[in-house]
């Protein structure tokens, strides 16, 4: 089994998940599409394992299944929910992590020919969606017909800008290049994306300085003023959400449901410290399929959308979720980001690559983002961004390793991240 069989076999997966996993997904709307793609590349990486001798697993890939195990054995403990509830939602939420360190397991390389192919690819995606762009000024619901809803729209805008500065030599063209590309995403005139498009700016413009950054009060202040702009840009849907100015009788129907989920996680948090109330248990698409007790429970099962006869708003965010993994799941899930931005850091610590770490930031403030109102993170965008994610890591160790070995002759200083979550 050659690596070239592995950086082959993965572009082409990678290239139809793009197509189908999210440009063309709620076009065709088949739901199962990200399920379908998740199997095949566990398939393949089984596959790859099993023709490979003394093949060495990531230790913190080893740790997160070690993690999902223990909750998948503690829901069943508790009854969180029936057996084929917990099951499906350890399934769901285990999705985007495996999407991410299969991917980094495998550690496939495109070479600069399918790079030049893909820039291609996201051009003419690119130039759909502008002309899509476009045609909604005129027509309001233009987007929606064509794709279902507006965040499929920006999700691809931001998918195919990434990939774009992945495969370019990140020079100052190719960021310039990027940003306008991602401009067309303020078609969708959401809140949330206006937040990702400023932050994508700011690291475009600083990120070279970043490994030349001290803790100190103008470094402080500059990243508090970055927030702020960030939360004044969003502060109409934050306000929204959150109700925070206004009575909670005054919401809207829908987002009443996601205000509800917000306040009952707390108490779940508290009730059920420290590991949650389960898999399948609350929040969860699992957890309306198989109608869990605890909204009865905590008296929210008469919330338009948050019923056994209707459930549609019961998934519609992420971080309540993570009530059924209790405050030690929370950690955990912040402890990984802080990897994966750590893991980045070390490529500019000793290259002048900056691409890495702008694609991982705008990516993990993607997910912290969209996860206040969307189940982005379980869904088919966060599975493909999870892989694309995994890929950029990939290339990252594959610089990280030809850097140390012409430089020092040593790679094992730079393997730290087979070792914990803290490397």
């Amino acid at each position: 089994m050659t690596q070239q069989f592995i950086n082959n076999t993965y572009y082409l997966f990678f290239v139809i998940s793009l197509v189908f996993g999210l440009l063309l997904y709620g076009t065709i709307g088949f739901d199962g599409v990200d399920e379908l793609c998740a199997f095949i590349l566990i398939i393949f990486f089984c596959y790859v394992v099993s023709k490979q001798r003394d093949w060495p697993m990531n230790k913190v890939f080893l740790i997160t299944l070690g993690v999902f195990l223990f909750y998948l054995g503690y829901s069943f403990y508790i009854g969180s929910n029936v057996k084929k509830a917990i099951v499906s939602d350890f399934i769901i939420q285990l999705k985007p992590y495996v999407a991410f360190f299969i991917v980094y397991q495998l550690c496939p390389l495109f070479d600069k020919n399918q790079k030049a192919k893909l820039r291609i690819i996201c051009v003419a995606s690119w130039l759909i969606l502008f002309l899509l762009g476009i045609l909604s000024v005129f027509k309001d619901r233009i987007i929606f017909d064509a794709m279902y809803h507006v965040s499929y729209y920006y999700a691809c805008v931001l998918a195919v800008s990434l990939i774009y500065l992945f495969c370019s030599d990140n020079t100052p063209k190719d960021k310039f290049v990027f940003i306008l590309m991602l401009s067309v995403g303020l078609f969708s005139t959401r809140s949330k994306f206006y937040g990702i498009y400023l932050l994508a700016i700011v690291l475009v413009l600083f990120a070279p300085y970043i490994k030349y950054l001290k803790f100190n009060f103008k470094t402080i202040l500059l990243s508090l003023v970055v927030l702020v702009a960030i939360i004044i840009v969003g502060w109409q849907k934050i306000d929204l959400y959150f109700a925070l100015s206004g009575e909670v009788e005054e919401v809207e129907t829908g987002l009443l449901a996601r205000f509800m989920l917000y306040m009952t996680s707390m108490d779940i948090f508290k009730d059920y410290f420290p590991f949650g109330s389960g898999l399948g248990s609350f929040a969860s698409y699992s957890s309306g399929v198989y109608y869990s007790d605890i909204y009865a429970r905590y008296g929210v099962e008469k919330i338009y959308g948050m019923n056994s006869s209707n459930y549609s708003y019961i998934a519609d965010t992420y971080y309540p979720c993570l009530a059924q993994f209790g405050v030690v799941g929370v950690v955990l899930f912040i402890t990984f980001f802080i990897y994966l931005i750590r893991k980045s850091q070390k490529v500019i610590k000793y290259s002048q690559n900056t691409k890495y770490l702008i694609i991982t930031s705008i990516i993990i403030f993607y997910f912290l983002i969209e996860s206040i109102a969307d189940a982005t993170f379980t869904g088919h965008r966060g599975f493909f961004m999870m892989m694309l994610l995994g890929l950029v890591f990939s290339e990252q160790k594959h610089e990280l390793e030809t850097f140390a070995t012409n430089e020092t002759g040593d790679i094992n200083h730079y393997r730290s991240d087979e070792s914990s979550y803290s490397a």
